[in-house]
């Protein structure tokens, strides 16, 4: 990215209406304008992040989460009625007047649009910073409804189409005949500073767009929408970004791989006959997954909180040490990164449960299958996109396999 000054601003005021108090309300575990603070702060183009609000409250909240509030932005910029335009004019002059403060770009990141990919803010800045002719990026996704086939109705009772122009009788053809459409979100604006103060616009005359998908499209207005957000973030089935420590990806050199038993190597199921003995349903691909790992030199082992003859089974075929009934697996965990004597940074850990939660932070990669539990993918670095017992463990194997072998050809 380059060197240019580029400011992102979170508008947050106190006085909202339809869910009172919506911006520091905890949505999914953190107040709601923490995500956007966040996607400022992860951002490799922003420079600097900044709330402006008129509440004192808010400005604590967002300074917790690493925003600056260099400012309480005026009352009568707070209103219900209150457009973009003057709270951002207001934030620009305040910064140079008082700090001979002016940046190249200035981002929007909105506090209603939680859910973003990860590269969202700095995809906008790269667009713009690209593109001399434009004046500003706006976040979009493909609209549902194709405005083309909308109507107004006037005071006579009858109808208009919303657009006019267009194909002749738009709304008479196919929807593969219309033009497509977009619908604006309100992830990121990223907007030439001087399209604000010279243009006294927020978007000026040259506008780009930054396509996301449209899954990530929800804007927090109604309770309904609240719910829904959160459950979206829970499912933790979008790669966002997500407030707090930045994911950690998987470490150039792989010394340990630590696996849960339980949900990670099997699909979390028990069958038990008439005698009480158990038995489960195991992937043979993990097992050969494994098998290549152990022979490029991988330590692999299991911690289970069950003990089981199963596990002891089906650990001895794969030709890995199991650690059974272990109520503590962090301690457990750290025993067995002294005992080898390993760098911690250099191990990945495998769960699908709340107790391989206190594993996470011990390890440099902590991997999620995709039928977790929600806190899990939640916590996760890395998140599979295979359930357990049903391949999960072999497409982790698959990734660290590449790595080794790219290290091979390198050396």
């Amino acid at each position: 990215m380059s060197d240019l000054e580029v400011l992102a601003v979170v508008p947050a005021r106190g006085g909202s209406r339809s869910i009172p108090r919506k911006n520091i309300k905890p949505f999914a575990g953190h107040p709601l304008m923490a995500y956007s603070i966040a996607a400022g702060l992860q951002s490799n183009s922003v420079t600097r992040v900044i709330a402006s609000t008129d509440d004192e409250e808010i400005a604590e909240v967002a300074r917790n989460y690493g925003a600056e509030v260099p400012f309480l932005r005026p009352a009568e910029l707070a209103q219900d009625h209150t457009t973009d335009l003057p709270v951002f004019q207001h934030a620009l002059d305040w910064l140079r007047r008082e700090e001979e403060y002016v940046p190249a770009i200035v981002v929007q990141l909105r506090p209603t649009s939680p859910i973003r990919p990860l590269d969202c803010v700095d995809r906008a800045v790269e667009i713009l910073m690209d593109h001399a002719e434009a004046d500003s990026v706006r976040g979009v996704v493909p609209s549902g409804q194709n405005p083309y086939k909308m109507w107004v109705i006037q005071e006579s009772g009858s109808i208009t189409p919303l657009i006019n122009g267009g194909p002749p009788e738009a709304y008479n053809r196919p929807r593969q005949e219309l033009p497509p459409t977009y619908w604006q979100t309100g992830h990121v604006d990223a907007i030439r500073a001087g399209t604000i103060t010279d243009q006294a616009s927020m978007t000026g005359g040259a506008i780009l767009p930054l396509v996301l998908d449209a899954r990530y499209a929800i804007d927090i207005d109604t309770l309904e929408d609240w719910k829904r957000g959160e459950q979206l973030v829970q499912q933790a089935q979008l790669d966002m970004v997500r407030p707090g420590q930045a994911p950690r990806p998987l470490p150039d050199i792989v010394e340990l791989l630590v696996l849960d038993f339980d949900g990670v190597l099997t699909d979390d199921r028990v069958w038990v006959n008439a005698r009480g003995e158990e038995s489960v349903a195991a992937h043979r691909g993990d097992g050969y997954g494994l098998g290549q790992l152990r022979r490029a030199g991988l330590e692999i082992i299991v911690i289970s909180r069950e003990e089981n003859e199963v596990v002891a089974a089906r650990c001895k075929k794969l030709g890995i040490p199991a650690l059974q009934g272990i109520r503590d697996k962090a301690a457990a965990l750290k025993g067995v990164l002294e005992r080898g004597n390993i760098d911690s940074r250099r191990a990945v850990y495998v769960g699908n449960d709340v107790n391989d939660l206190p594993c996470f932070p011990l390890v440099g990669c902590a991997v999620a299958v995709s039928d977790a539990h929600p806190q899990v993918l939640a916590a996760a670095d890395m998140r599979l996109s295979l359930p357990g017992g049903h391949g999960a463990v072999r497409e982790l194997c698959d990734q660290l396999l590449g790595r080794v072998r790219e290290k091979e050809r390198n050396d």
